[in-house]
Formats: structure tokens, sequence, C-alpha cells
């Protein structure tokens, strides 16, 4: 396997990881779930996660901050997406909708998905040199099961 694709790989991981543990479905705030308990479930399962592997405590507390950075960091994106909801509302509701408006809220937010989504590449970056070889092949198994899964 070429390192383009063990990046590829982990970086789906650590992705697939954060989206499928609280990103997803519109659910974070809006009242629907405190964004404080979805953390403490986020961490609940990598908690369970870094028990599979035999992650070293220095690996956990290191894996840990990524997570915590990459949570804070959307959770920010999320607020600021309501934001634009609100605004889009707005022109729509309006009599003269301004398209160079609306088009600079799409393109605002576009770009900070990409430099969300770019963060998260990095974190997944550095996990890869966190684990082990033997606890990255294990993380690939696992996310090879999952994608044959669907």
């Amino acid at each position: 396997m070429n390192t383009k694709n063990k990046l590829l790989i982990a970086g789906s991981a650590v992705l697939a990881f954060v989206l499928l543990s609280g990103f997803r479905g519109g659910h974070f705030g809006g009242g629907a779930r405190d964004p404080e308990r979805m953390k403490q479930m986020i961490t609940w399962r990598m908690d369970d996660r870094l028990e599979d592997l035999k992650a070293t405590e220095d690996q956990k507390q290191a894996l840990h901050g990524l997570k915590d950075s990459l949570f804070e960091d959307g959770k920010r994106l999320f607020e600021e997406n309501k934001g634009a909801r609100t605004q889009l509302v707005e022109q729509w509701e309006s009599t003269n909708p301004d398209s160079r408006a609306v088009h600079a809220l799409v393109d605002a937010r576009v770009d900070a998905l990409r430099a969300f989504a770019h963060k998260v590449a990095d974190a997944a970056l550095e996990a890869h040199r966190i684990l082990s070889p033997e606890q990255r092949q294990q993380v690939t198994a696992n996310v090879r099961e999952r994608m044959n899964a669907r």
C-alpha cells in the first residue's frame, strides 16, 4: 500500500470518527443535544477505540488533544453556519435579494468548511505519526471493514 493510500485511510478514519461521533445530521447544538454531552460521548467512544489499540497514556493524551481541538473548531463552524442560514432566510424573505451577498455568503461557508477539512486532514496526519505501524494497521482494518459494510 503506497503512502498516499495510507494517508487517505488515516484521514478518512479521523474524519469518519469525528463525523459519525457527533457532527452528523444537524443535531449538533440547536437544543437537540448539549455540545458538552456530545463531547463526552465522543470521548467515551474514542477511549474505547484507544483501549482496543492498546494506546499508551502519551498516545491517548496526544490524540485527545487533537479531538478536543477539532471538536471546538467544529462547534464554532456549526454556530457560524447557523448564522449564515439566518442571513440566507433574510435574503429569501427580501423583496429584492442581493445576489452578490448570497454568493459571498455561500463562498464564505465553503471556505470555512474547506479550512475545517484541512484541519481534519492535518489531525489525521498527526494521528498517523502518533500511532505505531501495528496500531495504524488495526485502524486501517477497522476502516476497511466499515467501508465494506456500507
